[in-house]
């Protein structure tokens, strides 16, 4: 993390809150060093445990990605048209 902070919701108990952060540093390490491809899909697993909706999850990751510069919606893009073991993306938003 780089100075700024993960959006979160306050209502949410601390696992849940735990399930999300891991998300935010699974898209962070995608970027920038890999990730492998069933780590990711069991975080965001765990994640749409607690973000159940695509509304909330799409403000989420648009609040994460003016924060970071990373992609939640991409990464997840690329898990879903890839079969590499190893998710590296290319490039960071600035």
């Amino acid at each position: 993390m780089e100075g700024y902070t993960y959006p979160l919701d306050l209502d949410w108990s601390q696992a849940e809150m735990v399930a999300v952060v891991n998300m935010w540093e699974a898209v962070e390490k995608a970027y920038e060093e890999g990730i492998e491809r069933e780590q990711l899909l069991t975080r965001y697993q765990k994640f749409k445990e607690v973000v159940k909706s695509i509304g909330e999850e799409r403000m989420l990751g648009r609040e994460f990605e003016e924060v970071s510069g990373y992609s939640l919606y991409r990464v997840m893009q690329e898990v879903r048209k890839t079969t590499a073991p190893v998710i590296k993306m290319k490039g960071r938003k600035v």
